[in-house]
């Protein structure tokens, strides 16, 4: 306490070490073990892109851990918040998809949405455009890319993956390391842990306090387990189970960091390819979706500006493209998952950061050994719990135009497997409705064009 109020004193000669001491502040955990829960959000969507990008586009996936583990803690110590770091989704299909779009055009694609990113968020521009958005098309947007991840989940819990083709092969064992019962009760072991969220938990404990002290504290109990945290060391335990020549296989020791070499062609096919189908996602879900996610989880926090979370998008894919780390962003599903499983503060992610940061330093490329044996059905329940999560976002949407746009701007987004077009149907939509309620006086012609504006 002595030390915050002599920063701030007027003797103070440098405004530095107030800075500094935000960031440690952005870094204390509200909860050791809710924390330590929250970094495993994530990892549902995480993992089996990383994992499809090195089988089948042979991505460095030891430079990948150590870029991403320094994105993941810069970024909590920025903003404060369990802010994730994810794959670039759109790009990565395409490299899953198509064999001769690889490495250096998927570093191309990264570098070219980033440039743009970058140049939006220093003008100010997706400042405006976040303004300018109604919140109905948001929701649509959360709720959207909340049913993708969920319905992408089941798919991981009922069928076998193979990442390395992005297909989904026969119907998944009963039995089995990798069985779909494995799957129900990790499912069944988040529900009874962490409920429908942490305030019926403390309801459901304050009506049934009187019925025991005993049954009181194995509730507590029970419901401050990491449940996430704990699903991913069965995960962990399983797949060495599966593949115990995987661990013998062990070559300790950073991976080799070079800079891509990228060609003309490369640039070219890259920015078509890759840029144009990725950009309306990154702007849409990266960081407009993201900034009113953060407002409405973390209304007592600083607001976070469309501005930042886009330079640091664009900056971090600046510089660790060139050294051949998967493109990446953040993302409104990885938010709501480590918000879901308890990450409160920036410590969440900056703990996820330094975990990746030393698996990439001692262990390198070999990690992928482990991550092929890593049971597929495990990762589907985080993911699924994480898109439910996301979902449950638009659920504030209370008068029946809202509703109409969100659903019309979700279906779009869904049937069509675009963002962009779902975003542009819920935007005609919202239009149409204004003009319709106009008054026939015209004094109501500004409610045409009534957008959400942050509070």
């Amino acid at each position: 306490m002595d030390s915050t109020v002599q920063e701030n004193s007027p003797n103070s000669q440098s405004p530095k070490p107030n800075f500094m001491v935000k960031l440690k502040d952005n870094l204390i955990f509200k909860s050791k073990w809710a924390e330590l829960n929250g970094a495993m959000g994530d990892l549902g969507t995480y993992i089996p892109i990383v994992l499809a990008l090195t089988l089948a586009s042979d991505l460095n996936l030891g430079t990948t851990l150590i870029f991403t583990g320094v994105y993941n803690f810069v970024t909590g110590a920025i903003y404060g918040i369990p802010m994730p770091v994810q794959p670039m989704k759109s790009i990565a299909a395409v490299a899953i998809s198509h064999p001769e779009f690889g490495i250096p055009e998927v570093m191309a694609a990264g570098i070219c949405t980033a440039g743009i990113l970058l140049v939006l968020g220093a003008s100010q521009l997706m400042q405006l455009v976040y303004k300018l958005i109604p919140i109905s098309v948001v929701r649509g947007i959360q709720l959207a890319q909340g049913l993708s991840f969920a319905m992408t989940a089941v798919k991981y819990i009922r069928n076998v993956q193979d990442f390395a083709k992005s297909k989904s092969g026969k119907e998944r064992d009963w039995l089995g390391l990798d069985g779909l019962l494995l799957a129900l009760v990790c499912a069944v072991f988040i529900l009874i842990v962490n409920g429908a969220g942490e305030n019926q938990n403390e309801d459901q404990e304050s009506t049934e306090s009187e019925t025991g002290y005993l049954r009181k504290k194995v509730r507590k109990i029970i419901f401050s387990l990491p449940s996430a945290f704990l699903i991913f060391l069965l995960g962990v335990v399983l797949a060495i189970i599966r593949g115990p020549k995987a661990v013998k296989g062990f070559k300790f020791g950073p991976s080799r960091i070079e800079v891509v070499s990228i060609s003309k062609q490369a640039w070219k096919d890259g920015f078509i390819k890759g840029t144009v189908p990725q950009l309306p996602l990154s702007v849409l879900n990266s960081v407009i979706a993201v900034c009113k996610l953060s407002t409405d989880l973390f209304p007592e926090k600083r607001e976070i500006t469309a501005t930042s979370v886009s330079m640091t998008v664009g900056l971090m894919n600046l510089i660790g493209c060139w050294f051949g780390a998967m493109p990446c962003c953040h993302g409104a599903g990885g938010l709501a998952g480590q918000y879901k499983f308890g990450g409160r503060s920036g410590g969440c992610v900056a703990l996820l950061g330094v975990a990746k940061l030393v698996l990439g330093l001692v262990l390198g490329s070999s990690m992928v050994k482990v991550l092929t044996q890593f049971p597929v059905g495990v990762l589907g329940v985080l993911l699924l719990f994480a898109g439910i999560e996301l979902a449950m976002c638009s659920r504030d949407m209370n008068t029946k135009e809202d509703a109409i746009v969100v659903l019309v701007c979700t279906a779009v987004s869904l049937v069509g497997s675009s963002a962009a077009l779902g975003f542009l149907c819920g935007i005609v939509v919202h239009l149409i409705l204004k003009m319709r309620n106009m008054d026939s006086d015209g004094h109501s012609c500004s409610s045409v064009l009534w957008f959400h504006r942050n509070p």
